[in-house]
């Protein structure tokens, strides 16, 4: 209920950077609680991809973190009490309220493309570039850092290092055509992952920031400037839905293309994701706090979160109007008429079976088709 009671020393400090506003804190919040269903899978399934395990292990001892560390510190802005001091309120009260008790540095680079980024290997380091500073007030940015401090959380710094560092080395050796298509199959399956871990973080951000209109705000400017005058979110959502059901199996195919070089979702998609989080009851059990504990981690079953992985991926597949999602659905249910489904499917499939030939019993063109189950 927002009351900032402490037991040590530590969160009597990080009281003091709480902003008057009342927000609700969760002690000893499991990154479980926010994680995206598809975040853990995809994880699962890349640390399954042949020749992770190695190249991950040999990567954890070569990559130069320390020249990182170095390397920020020399050139950009550390946050602090002294500079950039807003942005330090915000990265402490993250922290106290998601209940992480090390805080990690943070730094401002000078980049005029708005963008925030939490990398390293053993310990993490937030990133966030002046372009996103000069773009988002001070919730929005609020939502940012608790995003960022959500990723830490979830341990999510690791595998985006290693992410970066193997797409410049994927460059490097690109002109050696099997080390190339050894790395790009790893780079290809760690971009899947961190698409849905940005997922998971939209959610740690909510739930530090605990305002989803400015949520909402951040997505939009990411996605058009700082136009908000100029923009609605209801339009903004609105294309997130016809993103998803518009265009037929061509569409879906260009769909997955488009979306492979890509490290995060596309904006729009995120904001749908969020909304629909947020007016769930999972939300809803976690501002009442109901929500599991780091405490309880260790006693996790592996089987329930593939159980539960693979129950959201069913329930997406079923729901999803997508052209190619409803394929597959059909399939997975028996559907008599695929054949000419598919067959109709890149001249126009939308998602609707073609008419089957007409019998005596068929009705004619004028006749309205009765309503089917």
């Amino acid at each position: 209920m927002g009351d900032h009671m402490s037991d040590d020393g530590r969160e009597q400090d990080a009281q003091e950077h709480v902003p008057s506003r009342q927000r609700r804190r969760f002690p000893e919040i499991s990154s479980r609680a926010y994680e995206h269903p598809a975040d853990r899978s995809a994880l699962v399934a890349l640390r399954k991809l042949s020749g992770f395990d190695t190249v991950f292990k040999a990567l954890s001892g070569l990559l130069p973190e320390r020249s990182l560390r170095l390397l920020f510190l020399s050139d950009s802005v550390r946050v602090s009490d002294q500079q950039f001091a807003h942005l330090n309120d915000m990265l402490r009260d993250a922290c106290y309220i998601l209940d992480l008790e090390k805080v990690p540095p943070m730094y401002v680079t000078q980049d005029p493309q708005p963008n925030a980024m939490c990398i390293g290997l053993d310990e993490p380091i937030i990133v966030v570039t002046t372009g996103l500073v000069e773009l988002l007030d001070e919730e929005e940015m609020r939502a940012v850092v608790g995003h960022e401090v959500g990723h830490a959380l979830s341990g999510h710094a690791v595998y985006r290092t290693i992410l970066l560092f193997l797409t410049s080395l994927a460059v490097r050796v690109a002109w050696i055509p099997l080390g190339n298509l050894a790395i790009m199959a790893i780079v290809t399956g760690l971009r899947e992952w961190f698409r849905k871990s940005e997922l998971s973080a939209d959610r740690a951000g909510l739930l530090v920031g605990q305002d989803l209109k400015a949520s909402m705000r951040g997505l939009m400017k990411i996605a058009g400037g700082n136009h908000l005058h100029q923009m609605n979110v209801d339009a903004f959502l609105q294309q997130a839905e016809e993103y998803e059901a518009g265009g037929d199996l061509r569409d879906s195919v260009l769909k997955i293309l488009n979306v492979l070089p890509r490290s995060h979702p596309f904006t729009t998609v995120r904001a749908a994701e969020l909304k629909k989080w947020a007016e769930s009851r999972d939300y809803q059990r976690i501002m009442d706090g109901h929500y599991p504990r780091r405490t309880e981690d260790k006693d996790t079953s592996v089987t329930d979160s593939f159980r539960e992985s693979a129950a959201h991926y069913a329930n997406q597949v079923k729901s999803s109007k997508d052209p190619l999602m409803k394929l597959v659905s059909d399939l997975a249910g028996g559907a008599g008429d695929l054949g000419d489904r598919v067959r109709h499917g890149f001249g126009g499939f939308t998602g609707t079976a073609p008419p089957k030939d007409r019998g005596k019993d068929q009705p004619s063109a004028d006749t309205p088709p009765r309503d089917e189950d």
